[in-house]
Formats: C-alpha cells, sequence, structure tokens
C-alpha cells in the first residue's frame, strides 16, 4: 500500500505501520543507527535511575539520534562532498555516543556497555566505507 507524500515522493508503508523511505532503508549504517536509537533508549532509562546519571542519559539519548538524523541528511544530498560532511557529522555523533556510554557506565551492565560499543564501531566502520566510497566519487570527477 504506498501514498504520494510531502513532494510527490512516494512512501510505502510497512506492515508494522512505518513509512518505508525506500533506499536509505536499506543503508546499513542507517539500519544499526536506527536498531542503536530503540537500544539507548532502554539503556538511557536505566540510567536515569541513578539521579547523577540523568544528563548523561539524555546527552547519550540525543548523540546516539543524531547519529541516524546525520546519515539520512547526508544520504540525500546530491553531492559527494555534502554526503561526506554529513557522514562525518554522523561519525561524531558516534564517538559522542560511545563517550556518553562510558561516562554512564555505572547505569548499565558490562555486556550491555560491551554490546553498544560493538555496534557504534560497527557504525564507525560503515561510515568510514561510505566516506571512501565518496571521497573516490570526488577524485574521479577532478580527474575527469
Amino acid at each position: 500500500m504506498g501514498v504520494v507524500g510531502v513532494f510527490g515522493a512516494r512512501v510505502v508503508m510497512t506492515h508494522s505501520g512505518e513509512a518505508d523511505s525506500g533506499a536509505l532503508d536499506r543503508v546499513q549504517a542507517y539500519q544499526l543507527a536506527i536498531a542503536l536509537s530503540d537500544d539507548a533508549w532502554d539503556d538511557a532509562v536505566k540510567m536515569r535511575k541513578e539521579p547523577l546519571l540523568a544528563g548523561t542519559a539524555e546527552q547519550l539519548f540525543n548523540a546516539v539520534g543524531s547519529i541516524s538524523a546525520a546519515i539520512a541528511e547526508g544520504y540525500g544530498r546530491r553531492s559527494p562532498r555534502d554526503r561526506v560532511r554529513y557522514y562525518e557529522y554522523a561519525m561524531t555523533s558516534a564517538e559522542e555516543a560511545r563517550t556518553w556510554y562510558r561516562v554512564g557506565r555505572r547505569g548499565v551492565d558490562g555486556e550491555t556497555l560491551g554490546k553498544r560499543t560493538t555496534q557504534l564501531v560497527s557504525i564507525r566502520r560503515l561510515l568510514l566505507t561510505m566516506m571512501r566510497n565518496d571521497r573516490a566519487r570526488i577524485r574521479k570527477r577532478r580527474e575527469d
């Protein structure tokens, strides 16, 4: 079932009722970042139970949410140079999230901390590949 969205873009509704924005939803770094945002919600709720970590929990959730937002923003750009810039923002947010997890480590168990670090490293590696590919496109255009 599809509906026409803003500017005539076709949006497909998935079985879960969420909009499928198409190609972006097939970008692995974006998929991992969205999944991590769900996990970060649960982690932030746990952290907030410790009053001293309430601010950390909010910072963590904001940083994790910024990862997928920056990937989406970059993916929508036509210019490889613009895409790289937003992917760099996503990388920065991933590093920030990793730091907030370290700061809030007393609010989550060690196994969870290890999983989140692994998720963030995976996102970082994928972003590096995406940036390398777009930088190669930039170099190729210069050579042509």
